[in-house]
């Protein structure tokens, strides 16, 4: 990517923005970001900002117009696209998620088969999969979705599939398992662990809907973003989908204890019912992206965790 024109569509975002940092010092030519803020925040882009020139757009990647201009006037040569309408969202305005998910991959993809877009690096989601029929899930592993936000995601990886095959477009699928770390959202359609921070820094008891024993592969923000740059480095894994992971499986309620544990909170942890879109286990194989790039995520569960503590400590005053 050393001086290229680069493009990082929903970059303002908690993913996005780690992925930014970690651009920068693949020293592009250019950097730009496109985000209508709907979750994303400038404020993400702030250590970005101080060592780069960054070009900022605070646009909507569903307007085609709007896509197609800003990759022209910049001569993009790389597209990293991790815009997306989020899962709870997809409760309240099902076909409101689904069509935007589903329009700006169909506007990346249109640019690219009209010869305006050289290469792709779309990221889809482990919600794709639904729930763990085998373990530990591969990239073989059957799309099963269980929320209308999976399912958009799912549509595209399709969709985006279907293109590379019959206009022969450069393109790579990440499907990455559960990130964490500093950025992530934490107001509305927040994540249990930037929830259970919030309500223990609030003075608040955390909250376990269910048995605890769901399961997720959590991978900190930090490895996704290395494990992209990777990925997008090797030829090998164009017209792949890889999930990015690190193919251990944690218990929610382990995870709500050891956050308890960390930030040494002396209340109960309140229980309520299990919510039916959940899914119940996602445990990943990462062995695909091991095989192509030789990258295994690095750092640990409690590691993340203990660093990501501190940063919501730090800006949720």
């Amino acid at each position: 990517m050393n001086g290229k024109n680069v493009l990082v569509t929903g970059g303002a975002g908690f993913i996005g923005s780690h992925l930014v940092d970690r651009l920068i010092k693949e020293n592009p030519a250019r950097l730009c970001v496109i985000d209508n803020l709907f979750l994303g925040k400038l404020r993400n882009l702030d250590d970005a900002k101080k060592d780069f020139d960054l070009k900022i757009y605070k646009k909507d990647a569903t307007n085609s117009k709007v896509l197609k201009k800003i990759i022209k006037k910049n001569e993009i040569d790389i597209v990293f696209d991790l815009a997306a309408v989020p899962l709870p969202t997809s409760f309240e305005r099902p076909r409101f998620c689904f069509e935007n998910n589903l329009n700006i991959a169909f506007n990346l993809i249109e640019l690219m088969r009209e010869g305006l877009l050289k290469d792709l690096v779309h990221y889809s989601t482990s919600e794709s999969y639904g729930s763990l029929q085998y373990a530990p899930m591969d990239e073989k592993h059957p799309l099963l979705p269980r929320n209308v936000y999976g399912a958009s995601k799912a549509a595209i990886d399709h969709l985006l599939m279907s293109y590379a095959m019959v206009f022969d477009i450069k393109m790579s699928i990440i499907r990455p398992f559960n990130n964490f770390g500093p950025r992530q959202n934490e107001d509305a359609y927040a994540g249990v662990i930037p929830i259970t921070i919030r309500r223990i820094l609030d003075g608040k008891n955390p909250i376990l809907y269910g048995d605890g024993k769901q399961t997720r592969d959590y991978i900190f923000v930090k490895d996704t973003a290395e494990a992209t740059v990777r990925i997008t480095k090797e030829e090998k894994t164009r017209g792949k989908v890889i999930n990015v992971a690190m193919g251990k499986e944690i218990k929610i309620g382990y995870l709500i204890g050891k956050i308890v544990e960390l930030m040494d909170f002396r209340g109960d942890v309140i229980k309520e019912p299990e919510r039916k879109s959940d899914v119940r286990r996602h445990f990943a194989s990462n062995s695909v992206l091991k095989e192509l790039t030789g990258y295994t995520p690095k750092t640990s569960f409690e590691n993340g965790l203990k660093e990501t503590i501190e940063w919501y400590k730090q800006n949720l005053k």
